[in-house]
């Protein structure tokens, strides 16, 4: 069964990122040396490493995890020349602290899947992620319905899951969890209404579906993954609930690990934002999170927010983010580091426009859980990179992050993305 290509807005804000542009010439082997920003104040920010080629991978959109003091991501495009879109089907990479990059495994398409948009997670030494696409070639108008995947830290990768058809998810968009050996995660499509699932997975490959949403007041298409407190998984949805008429803003649900979900909190598109895109994370019982709509910012819309929650649905705004130095458009998680947020804007900032886009190249900023808000980083879209829109890791008082654009490779515009370090 075909199923629909429905994919969420990303896309139309960036025609701007890596992945969903046409492909881009090879220019040079990879090896790019570590690279100091020309842009920043003082020597906080330093670019680690600038994707070169498209064979070391192009547009990191997954935020970096760390094992051992070495990171590991996946780029969504990149690494086997005319797969995917044309620039590749994507790949997964280890790079050190110094910025040494190594390319682990580069997807194939259909036998392995392709791209990979969400962070990787660590289970006992071994890697685990998912592509959004292949496994099936006859799913989602030949793209395929997507995978989990495993790989060493040694770069070999086995498919353990290939989504299908309907009834089950399709796309999943978001990472792994792990909960006393079982994984959770969603689908953004697929399931008996089309509108994306939770599912469960064993370790030994064996899926099931815990909730179909079916759009309305349960919430519709999934792009964040899953937290686990004290048993219970929360996470949320793009679209459905009961504000915004029909397509409805996005909801916060729970659900227990037997698929019985509870819907905490409907956005109603106004000030309390809509569309939320991240995962939320958990401080001491209190959920933290961002919204992010890609069409109206700065018309009713709003440029997106950072709220948080109680897992009984009280909500508020911690921060409203506008279209100017502040950033605009969070897309990724947030970090807590020693009871303080951090985390990454897709588009606005300080600098005036980015290339010929006007809205900015995106900032690095840290929030209190009270809503004092500081831009730490303004992105210039040449040499540090462009729109980041993955999330921040920390080690070892380091903020670690990637641009899914610009750096010093890649010249024909808009750059395949960049590494990049920051102390906050």
């Amino acid at each position: 069964m075909r199923l629909r290509r429905y994919e969420p807005s990303i896309c139309v804000v960036a025609a701007m990122l890596a992945g969903c542009a046409g492909s881009q010439p090879p220019i040079s082997a990879p090896g790019a040396m570590p690279e100091v920003s020309t842009q920043l104040r003082g020597d906080s920010f330093r670019v680690l490493y600038s994707f070169v080629d498209g064979r070391d991978g192009k547009g990191p959109r997954a935020t970096l995890i760390d094992v051992n003091g070495t990171l590991y991501g996946a780029t969504a495009s990149g690494g086997r020349p005319g797969c995917g879109y044309g620039s590749g089907c994507g790949t997964v990479y280890s790079i050190s602290t110094s910025g040494t990059e190594k390319v682990l495994h580069r997807f194939a398409r259909d036998s392995d899947g392709w791209d990979p948009f969400a962070a990787l997670i660590d289970v006992d030494g071994t890697l685990y992620g998912t592509t959004r696409y292949g496994g099936d070639s006859e799913c989602v108008e030949n793209f395929g319905c997507g995978t989990v995947y495993t790989i060493s830290t040694g770069g070999r990768e086995k498919v353990l899951y290939r989504f299908g058809a309907y009834p089950n998810g399709t796309q999943p968009f978001a990472g792994l969890i792990e909960v006393k050996g079982t994984f959770y995660g969603t689908t953004w499509n697929g399931g008996a209404y089309q509108n994306g699932t939770v599912y469960s997975l064993s370790k030994t490959g064996v899926g099931s579906v815990l909730h179909t949403f079916a759009s309305g007041s349960d919430g519709a298409l999934p792009y964040a993954g899953l937290i686990d407190i004290k048993g219970t998984l929360y996470g949320t949805t793009w679209g459905g609930g009961s504000g915004c008429g029909s397509s409805g803003c996005g909801t916060v649900y729970s659900i227990s690990m037997t698929g019985v979900e509870n819907v905490l909190y409907s956005f109603a598109g106004g000030s309390d934002g809509a569309n939320p895109n991240a995962r939320l994370i958990d401080i001491k019982g209190t959920l933290y999170g961002t919204t992010s709509p890609f069409v109206g910012c700065g018309s009713g819309g709003g440029c997106g927010t950072v709220y948080r929650i109680s897992t009984t649905g009280a909500e508020k705004v911690l921060h409203h983010f506008g279209r100017g130095s502040d950033g605009s458009q969070p897309l990724s998680e947030l970090i807590d580091v020693n009871g303080t947020l951090y985390g990454t804007t897709l588009t606005g900032g300080a600098a005036s426009g980015c290339g010929k886009y006007p809205s900015g190249c995106g900032t690095v900023y840290s929030i209190s859980t009270t809503g004092d808000e500081k831009v730490l980083h303004t992105f210039n879209g040449a040499s540090d990179g462009e729109f980041p829109s993955a999330g921040l890791t920390e080690v070892n008082g380091m903020l670690y992050g990637t641009t899914s654009a610009g750096g010093r490779g890649c010249k024909s515009s808009p750059g395949c993305g960049t590494v990049f370090s920051l102390s906050p």
